[in-house]
């Protein structure tokens, strides 16, 4: 689970930040990046509070980085 996040997160980073060397990074993609981690800290937040374990605390993560990837890959 945390290899695959590293690489989904690695691929990210590389394709954001090849929009941002080329200029072609929107405001739009800018203010994802920030609403993500967001979304992200409060779900993984909520998961450690409620017990649900370690695979549910990094699964927000994983989701997210995933999505981005894919979505990053189309464009």
């Amino acid at each position: 689970m945390m290899t695959e996040m590293t690489l989904a997160s690695w691929e990210t980073m590389f394709r954001r930040g090849l929009m941002m060397a080329q200029g072609t990074c929107s405001a739009a993609e800018y203010q994802r990046m920030v609403m993500e981690k967001a979304a992200a800290m409060q779900a993984s937040t909520l998961a450690m509070m409620t017990g649900r374990g370690q695979a549910a605390m990094v699964a927000p993560y994983l989701v997210r980085s995933r999505a981005n990837a894919r979505r990053l890959r189309r464009k």
